[in-house]
């Protein structure tokens, strides 16, 4: 890989070989010397020192916008940008080599067992995820770009403690499209010195991305494909804007060719959904498509609105499905304006899982599955996601009975959908709060975050798959139906002491062994839902009282 070089003057620090101003401060563990190498970390270096006030600069302008938003400000369609949403004539880079079909993808975390269960599934594509479904251990974070690197080069095994031996056997593997932590998200075993000469904890987003950028980006376009990324939790086309000077800078640096790059934006949060087209413009060179996040766009939602009365309150989590209004609303935009553009639509991940063992939760998973699939290949969408190799073919038939061989469905324009803010934030539903959605909740949530302490970030809980996402979706929940005094059916309030409750009733069913994290996760759980503050993330609170090795 040819790389263009820190400049010979500059100094570094004689423990890690760190650029001076730049230190790992996590212990080195086996084979990571593999990847976080001196001129690996210099260019993880140079991105902090270029982008990081940037990055700083954006999250104080989210937190401004949460608060209009919760005191009276509803997002909508800005007019400073209505020039580019006029323009008919631009498009977006589109799909770079590997990626012209993505009828289905499947996600998951990036350790080893599951990057070759990944490259040995059949889909189409592969989203190797350091987000939603990684708990940001220091092992998990840096183990996770070993499996990554190893894998790329067709030198991954992995042998279980049991004794399994796993390895890629598959002719053709799914093509890469690695998702880096959100901008909101820290990485703690790193730091930096600022321009100002403050101590930085360095951007979960800019490590993950520059560790896998730098190790494969040559290796990945000499093999036919190439630096492929899905960014998470944008909420604004000046976010979108970062990314893509990122992404030049990085293309310099390695000497890769301009828009070699190719980015697929998560609309997951909802004053993105009032941006994507300045989204797609303001990455259009590196551009190949948006995703509808289903799960972080419904928490998203929640989380600023959570303050504004009765009817931004919804019911039981199993009921807000995508047929309601504002998520019909949400989905027909998103495909509307990525094929105006030339971008794919990938849809969402239903949260149903087949259980091998269990053939009557089996079937059901299907037939949810492939409902939910044949919905979004009948609404335009090029492609989808799932969480479990099992629900490939379910999904690819769908999928298959609308493409037949053509690799995507650009040419669908959807001019019959018309979308206005009203139809965006029309988040009535009109169903009831039951006792079993918000015992649901409370259980979802601890035994996840149980889960995520122990550094498992994707967890099957009751034949669903669930991550950061969906247990965010239950707390955030939790904590409006409270503040809004939402009451039951049978009239009984949904209060702190009710919620104490069913919190006392988890922990008396929980499996308990040595070293199980309930009670830690009961504890984060009662300060992110039942406080009276809101925290804007649950990972942001357990991640720096409990994953962090220093």
């Amino acid at each position: 890989m040819t790389l263009i070089a820190p400049p010979p003057t500059a100094p570094t620090t004689p423990t890690t070989g760190a650029p001076a101003g730049f230190e790992i401060l996590g212990t080195m563990h086996e084979r990571f010397d593999e990847i976080l190498t001196p001129d690996a970390v210099a260019f993880v270096a140079a991105l902090h020192a270029r982008f990081g006030g940037r990055r700083h600069d954006r999250l104080a302008a989210r937190m401004r916008r949460r608060f209009e938003i919760g005191n009276g400000r509803d997002p909508g369609f800005r007019d400073d940008t209505a020039h580019i949403r006029e323009d008919t004539q631009w498009r977006v880079a589109g799909a770079g080599p590997g990626l012209e079909d993505r009828r289905v993808e499947i996600t998951g975390p990036t350790d080893p067992k599951m990057t070759i269960n990944a490259l040995n599934s059949g889909a189409k594509v592969w989203l190797a995820d350091q987000e939603d479904a990684t708990s940001p251990t220091w092992r998990n974070v840096v183990g996770g770009q070993l499996a990554l690197r190893d894998a790329i080069r067709g030198q991954l095994s992995f042998t279980s403690p049991e004794g399994k031996r796993y390895e890629v056997t598959a002719e053709r593997t799914p093509t890469i499209v690695m998702r880096p932590r959100g901008w909101h998200l820290s990485e703690a075993h790193m730091e930096y010195t600022d321009r100002a000469g403050r101590r930085m904890t360095a951007s979960g987003s800019l490590v993950d991305f520059g560790l896998y950028f730098f190790h494969n980006a040559r290796a990945l376009v000499d093999a036919g494909r190439g630096p492929y990324f899905y960014l998470a939790k944008l909420e604004s086309s000046e976010e979108a804007g970062l990314w893509d000077d990122v992404f030049t800078f990085s293309e310099d640096y390695v000497g890769l060719p301009h828009g070699t790059v190719r980015a697929t934006v998560l609309i997951e949060t909802l004053p993105a959904a009032f941006e994507m087209e300045e989204i797609l413009f303001e990455l259009r060179d590196h551009c190949a498509g948006l995703n509808a996040g289903r799960w972080d766009y419904i928490f998203s939602i929640i989380k600023n609105y959570r303050g504004r009365g009765a009817r931004f309150v919804m019911p039981d989590r199993s009921e807000v499905t995508m047929t309601v209004p504002f998520m019909r609303a949400y989905t027909e935009l998103l495909v509307k304006t990525c094929h105006a553009r030339g971008a794919h639509a990938i849809g969402g991940m239903s949260a149903f899982i087949p259980n091998r063992r269990d053939p009557e939760v089996t079937a059901r998973a299907f037939e949810k599955v492939a409902a939910d699939k044949k919905r979004e290949a009948g609404d335009g969408f090029d492609g989808t996601w799932v969480a479990h190799p099992d629900l490939i073919p379910t999904a690819m038939a769908e999928f298959d009975a609308v493409l037949g061989d053509r690799p995507n469905q650009l040419d669908r324009r959807r001019e019959d959908v018309a979308v206005t803010a009203s139809n965006l934030l029309d988040v009535h539903i009109g169903l009831p709060i039951t006792e079993a959605g918000v015992r649901g909740n409370v259980s979802v949530a601890i035994r996840y975050i149980e889960a995520w302490l122990r550094g498992q970030g994707a967890v099957a809980i009751d034949d669903l798959m669930e991550d950061a996402a969906t247990a965010e979706i239950s707390r955030s929940q939790i904590w409006q139906w409270i503040h809004q005094d939402r009451e039951l059916a049978d009239g009984t309030r949904i209060t702190r002491e009710y919620v104490e409750g069913l919190i006392d009733d988890v922990l008396d069913a929980a499996p308990r062994a040595d070293g199980d994290r309930f009670d830690d996760a009961a504890d984060i759980f009662r300060e992110v839902a039942l406080r009276e503050e809101f925290p804007a993330f649950l990972t942001l609170t357990a991640y720096a009282r409990h994953l962090v090795e220093l």
